[in-house]
């Protein structure tokens, strides 16, 4: 059954179910329209080489100029679900030799594969405040992609950038703020496709929350009122680029080959046809040259969708296994009938065929897909889809090499040490240690015992959902200081039991310091986990965390508490207690979670963590909420706080945190001084200015509609997503359907004052100012610090202090060190949303430096 089960009739029917004009025409009960409404813009822009995209766009158009009609169509539409050997496989180019691109999760390794690592987490990798990390960690995912033969790897996460402490899916992703976000991005970004693999920007873009980002999904779990569409993040012009475009604008200037749209909708258009977004803010301002692909099932038109910027749509099908596709042969269909420019879908095919040649892959060479998604056992289906076709589906290839040092080594170093009286860390000299509950051990399940992670059992290492990885092995924190135990002659009880609280008080009460661990986990919204549909429903701990603690502390003068969490979790009923010594947040670090942790417990590595977000009081101190229950058949998410996000509310709002943003101890001290500013450049932003060169039209002659047939003697899979035509007498001579105005405009374009060059205007980056300090090791061991640099403006509506630059360096004893960081034209700008351009006000700003965004002992004036 091929993609164009549909008739011709019917789909021009379809091709405009939720706006044409690249917005969702959403209506309230009393049939008023729903504000706001994301504006249409057209045409889409087409890829040009800009940037250090020359080599590969002239590549790819040498490429491309050979593809027939139909082999374009293959190369933009997935294949559908469960039909290939990855989560997204798009058709093949036979006549060329060219493979199907593989498209595999996730961001913190090979989803579903085997032989392969579990890194640490986005979040993770961020609380450790280090480029190198973040470089070498993508860097290291990034060979385990190619040698199990993924051509493309959905991952790195912007989005959620983490508006809500609850949220879902924030420990893919980096930091609340979107600085230390842009910069997780752009390292992760070079570090994948340095090793040869197209790493996916995602989700583009305001995708906060998991609650009714799919109608369908949300109404399967039966536990809200239903709704007819997907929430409308609704943000306005200013927030959108200096919080949630920002690092998206730094994937972009980073070469990122591949962007995914998002579920949810923007101002009322979905995102994967919300041309506003892909064609505007990301084709044409940030001049993205890269291929934009939908979130999978987030398709939901076929020509609109097109003309507003996607370019690839997955898994391809319609729904999954529905064998019916909005593109495929209705794509084919579209373009012959005159509704989908040819050009069009020339750019799109160019865009990704750009992204292949950037990354330097190669049929000849590239490894072939060498693993499946649907089963570990060494045969399986062909098209599982449909259980079709048996044969050798997985060689086990092992891709892991020495990445287990790194995955430590940012287990350790992103371990916050929040709280540590009378130097009670790092250990040494016990006598016994009682170990509590069931987050210390392994899962009675297994590590992969529950699929994609959806259970809590065991030591939590990551998250549930899509964004997940099999462990190859996960090393307990048990297990791990049992071994360290034997080196030292230490006697170690457990009891992993959260509710055996008899046996815990009297475990408890022998040992010389007990280990409390607890925590809080999150995923995907596809999966409900205890109740908790994706999002938390709380800040707490689970399993009773508190009342674990409560007894241990109880019995033992000298508590640790160890959290393993998706994110924040409210301390406040253990933090001050007296036999409460002191608290690690090791968040979610990957499959050598106990090794790392007990490289900091017994001061192997000092820690340096510093919080990617604030730990409140209370839940309601964060000023924003998950929307539990929906306000409408249309959800609406007003996003009405701005730009005071996290620290920057607690500060607007002078909330007290438990800790602050950017926060986190050492079992050193250090002092900071001599702050100096040093002009390097006289160079002021300049708005962009001229056109486009235009979109050249294709003279290639299309020919009959017969051409576009199958093939006789072809054995079609069932509900494979084909490129052709079902019968050649579907194409109406004159379609009606009514393209959005602009959208066929080939002429040459204006420039977007703020773009001109992928990431942006140019001029953004230029370096303005110098900052240095002196940082000096007082205390009695040798460290890391990470001294952090805030802006202050001084104007209402800018936040109190921002977060523009950081650097962590490594101190010895008794000495000190100086650091440098640099201020841009971005750093200093302001959006302003009369002119639609980046402005440099010339006012007078404070420059702050210090350990975290509320321990800030250096400012001076920036003139």
């Amino acid at each position: 059954m091929s993609s164009s089960k549909l008739s011709a009739a019917a789909f021009l029917l379809l091709l405009s179910p939720i706006g044409a004009f690249g917005y969702t025409k959403n209506y309230t009960g009393d049939g008023a329209p729903i504000a706001p409404l994301s504006p249409p813009y057209f045409p889409s822009p087409v890829t040009s080489g800009a940037g250090d995209w020359a080599d590969a766009y002239v590549k790819a158009r040498n490429f491309v100029d050979q593809l027939t009609l139909l082999e374009k169509v293959n190369l933009t539409t997935g294949t559908g679900w469960g039909q290939d050997h990855c989560v997204g496989n798009v058709g093949t180019i036979p006549r060329l030799n060219f493979p199907s691109l593989c498209l595999q999760d996730s961001p913190l390794g090979v989803r579903m594969g085997t032989y392969a690592s579990a890194f640490s987490s986005g979040m993770n990798v961020a609380a450790t405040w280090d480029r190198g990390l973040m470089y070498k960690r993508g860097y290291d995912m990034g060979a385990e992609f190619k040698g199990k033969g993924a051509n493309i790897a959905l991952g790195p996460v912007a989005g959620p950038l983490g508006r809500h402490s609850e949220g879902g899916r924030n420990w893919e992703g980096f930091s609340v703020d979107p600085w230390l976000t842009g910069v997780g991005m752009w390292e992760t970004v070079k570090g994948m496709q340095d090793a040869g693999v197209i790493a996916t920007a995602k989700h583009f873009i305001g995708n906060e929350q998991e609650h009714f980002r799919q109608s369908g999904e949300s109404n399967s779990f039966g536990t809200h009122e239903p709704v007819l569409q997907a929430i409308s993040s609704n943000i306005d012009d200013r927030t959108m680029h200096e919080m949630y475009l920002w690092p998206f604008a730094d994937a972009v200037r980073a070469g990122v080959g591949a962007i995914m749209c998002s579920y949810q909708q923007i101002n009322n258009s979905y995102g994967c046809q919300n041309s506003h977004l892909l064609n505007g803010l990301l084709k044409d301002e940030l001049k993205f040259e890269g291929f934009v692909m939908s979130d999978w099932g987030a398709h939901h038109s076929g020509v609109d969708s097109g003309l507003a910027g996607l370019d690839m749509s997955m898994p391809g099908d319609y729904t999954f296994g529905s064998g019916t596709s909005w593109w495929g042969g209705n794509l084919t269909t579209a373009v012959l009938n005159g509704s989908f420019p040819e050009w069009r879908l020339d750019d799109m095919a160019t865009r990704i065929m750009a992204a292949y040649f950037k990354v330097g892959q190669d049929p000849e060479t590239y490894p072939e897909t060498n693993f499946d998604s649907w089963t570990t056992s060494d045969y399986g289906y062909l098209h599982n889809q449909v259980q079709l076709g048996w044969g050798l589906v997985n060689k086990h290839v092992n891709v892991m090499g020495d990445h287990h040092i790194g995955i430590r080594e940012v287990g350790a170093k992103s371990t916050v040490l929040l709280k540590n009286v009378d130097g009670v860390l790092p250990l040494g000299g016990q006598r016994q240690i009682g170990i509590f509950g069931s987050d210390a051990g392994e899962s009675p399940l297994g590590p992969n015992g529950c699929s994609d992670r959806s259970c809590n059992k065991g030591t939590l290492a990551m998250g549930w959902g899509s964004g997940t990885a099999n462990f190859p092995y996960l090393i307990t924190p048990l297990e791990a200081i049992k071994a360290r135990a034997i080196q030292d002659g230490t006697v170690v009880q457990s009891v992993l039991d959260d509710y055996a609280y008899a046996q815990i008080n009297s475990t408890a009460l022998q040992a010389s310091v007990c280990l409390a661990f607890v925590n809080s986990d999150a995923g995907e919204g596809y999966v409900s986990v205890d109740g908790n549909e994706g999002d938390r429903n709380n800040l707490t701990l689970w399993n009773n965390g508190e009342t674990l603690i409560a007894n241990v502390a109880a019995n033992c003068n000298n508590t640790v508490v160890i959290i393993h969490a998706a994110g924040t979790v409210l301390v406040e009923s253990f933090v001050d207690h007296p036999n409460v010594t002191a608290i690690i947040w090791a968040g979610l670090p990957g499959q050598e979670s106990g090794n790392a942790l007990v490289d900091v417990l017994y001061g192997a590595v000092n820690p340096s963590g510093k919080l990617p977000f604030t730990m409140a009081k209370t839940r309601e101190d964060y000023g924003t909420d998950i929307l539990y229950e929906p306000n409408g058949l249309i959800p609406q998410e007003n996003f009405t706080e701005g730009l005071f996000l996290d620290y920057r509310h607690f500060d607007k709002a002078s909330i007290e945190p438990r800790y602050e943003f950017g926060f986190g101890l050492s079992y050193t001290t250090f002092a900071y001084s001599n702050l100096t500013i040093k002009k390097v450049s006289n160079s002021t932003y300049t708005p962009m200015t001229g056109f486009t060169a235009g979109i050249p039209e294709s003279n290639k002659t299309l020919g009959s509609p017969s051409d576009y047939t199958f093939p006789e003697g072809l054995v079609k899979a069932s509900k494979f997503i084909y490129p052709y035509l079902d019968n050649a007498t579907a194409i109406p001579s004159d379609s009606t359907y009514e393209a959005p105005e602009g959208a066929y405009d080939t002429s040459p374009q204006p420039i977007p004052a703020a773009g001109g060059a992928p990431g942006g205007n140019p001029s953004l980056y230029d370096v303005i100012y110098e900052v240095s300090a002196t940082i000096s090791n007082t205390g009695s061991r040798g460290g890391e610090e990470v001294a952090q640099l805030y802006i202050s403006t001084g104007l209402e509506d800018d936040p109190v202090n921002v977060l523009r630059g950081f650097e962590k360096v490594s101190i010895p004893v008794g000495q000190s060190t100086t650091v440098t960081m640099h201020l841009n034209n971005r750093d200093l700008a302001r959006w302003d949303t009369v002119k639609g351009d980046w402005v440099v006000l010339d006012i007078e700003r404070t420059v702050k430096v210090g350990s975290s965004s509320r321990k800030l002992p250096l400012s001076a004036t920036l003139a």
